[in-house]
């Protein structure tokens, strides 16, 4: 790892009144306002910056502080595995905790220090396992080991005899909650009986260890509750009843137990941070904007919180001041800046802030921020296989018209450098899964490959993306496959009018959802693709539903409907039934153990594209699941996507070559 960075962070201060109004972004409307940067250090299809080099940069996850503040836990992939590791809080050489050939994640101390809890599942197969782990000896016990059912989520209580967790089995759509009692070694169940379309997630202990707060979301992803339960009775009281549908989260009881710091976007359909009083239910809107607020913790005297605000794809973060209403926005680097930590992100002194820094040319490393000084120390150092962020690039943020006029369309925009405007470049429309997810200005190795390949690359952020309000976000329900794919089908027209691009040599690719929008652009507007890479995608409704885990099943029930009562809309929205239209070639990689699109969606296509003479190259990838977790299966997914792409759609060359 490199030497350790200190620098000062100049802090923004300013007080906010209701209705505040955060900072809107300019973003290019206009595609001839896109432009290659020159620059004569960085040349195509340079080795620093291969699928070998990016991927043995280091991924950090999950974060915790130790009790006394001296030490942080976090997940990595240093081995090649995402495992526990622990570095000094001051920084210094990180030492591996954990040695599995198995991901791991969520990991929390127990307030005694003798413990960590973490979660592991096998193969990929989100079958979770709650674990304990001894810092100082690597002594490792699995709690629950039940190969059956999923508990997720650990979160000890305040005096550390209990913990909390969520649990489903495997056959069940439902999340209850469940407390251990580590003395008794006796499990209680605070929740059960919730209906089959509704989940409980995120326990949250009171600092008195009386009270366990928790969100129940349900199935459509647009409604949501909060409930507190009394874990001596198991009595529950829901806090938010409303009208209609709106979405409630809890993220921490204040230190007396009074308040609640919560995210809401009942006030204005956009995600906003509240402080609800639980006697009254009442809620105090601390913020009121028209982006995505997102609460995160009380410091530990009470006196002031911590929120994230999303502004069009860059993540912020605040420390807001509850007595003088002052807000302080740290002023870090553009990219995703989101507070870490289990429990909290705030040492129990209150001293120190954890927090991640991801950004377009740097993955996510740990930070410590000083409350007292202002100055900030990177922990980890990810960055790594003499790759360097100067020479990757920053995208442009670009706005778009939908086809149908209801919606302006955020992309991100990747330019390789010394690209030419001759018209005879190739680019890659790379989709996003969820779909309630978000290209966001952060790290991505594939992107960055590609785009020092010679691709230009735009990730746009179709209807049904988050980030952007409740209802952009609720546009493509029961229409998935209709209007955001027609939003991608933009994203093409948008780069195309550029006058860099070929219009021959567009590439669509995604994951997951964006799997399946990659399919149903190659089936509905085959004419338009030169390739199509749909990664661990599902193109048939009828056996997805039949087939997927309980929980995305009673999600898609609620969001596209039964299909028996649907039928003309399932085989519409279901690119099997259109592969003899495909005229490009694709690429489809799938994991074995995938609960959320099985292996067998890739493999209809597979075999059907093949029936009638295409080209459909496949690899499964046996002991993965949703998405490709040991790096050498991401450094041969990758590489197999690289040189498909090169093979089939070959970069113009833009003779920028340092040895030439």
């Amino acid at each position: 790892m490199r030497p350790h960075t200190v620098f000062a962070l100049v802090l923004s201060m300013n007080t906010l009144a209701l209705p505040q109004s955060l900072p809107t972004p300019t973003a290019i409307t206009d595609p001839k306002q896109i432009t290659s940067k020159p620059n004569a250090q960085v040349e195509q299809n340079q080795q620093s910056l291969s699928i070998e080099r990016l991927y043995m940069t280091r991924s950090v996850g999950a974060t915790a502080w130790s009790p006394d503040g001296k030490t942080i836990s976090f997940v990595s992939n240093i081995s090649g595995r995402n495992n526990i590791w622990l570095v000094p809080a001051k920084g210094g050489w990180p030492t591996q905790l954990t040695v599995s050939d198995q991901r791991q994640t969520s990991p929390t101390w127990s307030p005694d220090g003798k413990w960590i809890a973490y979660t592991s599942d096998y193969d990929g197969d989100e079958q979770w396992d709650i674990f304990f782990v001894s810092p100082k000896t690597g002594q490792v016990i699995n709690i629950t080991n039940t190969r059956e059912i999923s508990e997720e989520s650990p979160t000890w209580s305040p005096n550390g005899r209990y913990l909390a967790y969520t649990v489903k089995p495997k056959t069940s759509s439902v999340f209850e909650i469940d407390v251990f009692d580590t003395l008794m070694r006796d499990t209680k169940h605070l929740t059960t009986g919730t209906p089959k379309d509704k989940m409980n997630v995120h326990p949250i202990w009171s600092a008195d260890n009386q009270w366990i707060a928790y969100t129940q979301h349900q199935a459509k992803g647009t409604d949501s509750n909060i409930f507190i339960a009394e874990v001596a009775n198991g009595k529950i009281t829901l806090l938010t009843p409303h009208q209609g549908e709106a979405i409630y989260t809890a993220h921490e009881f204040s230190p007396d137990g009074k308040r609640l710091l919560v995210t809401s976007n009942a006030v204005n359909g956009y995600d906003n941070v509240g402080l609800q009083d639980i006697a009254s239910k009442k809620i105090d809107w601390l913020t009121q904007d028209k982006w995505e607020i997102e609460g995160g913790n009380f410091s530990p005297d009470g006196k002031s919180v911590t929120w994230t605000a999303n502004i069009d794809g860059n993540t912020d973060i605040y420390l807001h001041d509850l007595a003088s209403g002052t807000t302080t926005a740290l002023l870090l680097p553009h990219g995703v800046n989101r507070p870490g930590g289990a429990e909290s992100a705030f040492t129990r002194d209150a001293s120190r802030l954890l927090y991640y820094h991801n950004g377009p040319t740097s993955p996510s490393d740990v930070w410590v921020y000083s409350v007292a000084d202002g100055k900030s120390q990177q922990i980890t150092n990810s960055l790594v296989a003499g790759v360097h962020s100067e020479d990757m690039i920053e995208p442009f943020l670009v706005h778009y018209p939908s086809r149908d006029g209801k919606w302006t369309i955020s992309a991100f925009v990747y330019v390789p450098y010394n690209m030419a405007r001759s018209g005879q470049n190739a680019a890659v429309v790379y989709v996003h899964g969820g779909p309630a997810s978000q290209s966001v200005n952060s790290f991505s190795r594939i992107i960055q490959h590609m785009v020092n390949q010679g691709y230009m690359v735009i990730a746009p952020n179709y209807r049904g993306s988050t980030g952007y309000g409740k209802e952009f976000q609720h546009a493509n329900l029961f229409d998935m496959g209709g209007g955001d794919l027609q939003d991608v089908l933009s994203a093409a027209d948008f780069v195309k009018q550029t006058g860099y691009l070929d219009p021959q040599k567009l590439i669509l690719m995604g994951g997951s959802y964006g799997g399946y929008l990659t399919m149903m652009g190659v089936t509905k507007a085959p004419d338009v693709w030169a390739a199509g890479v749909p990664i661990v995608p599902f193109v048939n409704w009828f056996t997805e539903i039949a087939n997927e885990d309980p929980v995305l099943q009673q999600s898609d029930l609620a969001t596209m409907g039964a299909p028996e009562k649907n039928k003309d809309l399932f085989h519409d929205r279901s690119p099997i039934f259109f592969v003899d239209r495909i005229k490009a070639p694709l690429l489809l990689l799938a994991g074995g153990n995938d609960p959320r699109c099985p292996k067998e969606e890739a493999q209809q296509v597979v075999d059907a594209v093949k029936k009638r003479g295409g080209v459909a190259e496949y690899n499964v990838y046996e002991n993965e699941g949703h998405g490709f977790a040991r790096v050498e299966n991401q450094i041969d997914a990758y590489r197999r996507v690289s040189q498909f792409l090169k093979a089939r759609v070959p970069p113009a060359d833009c003779g920028c070559s340092l040895t030439q």
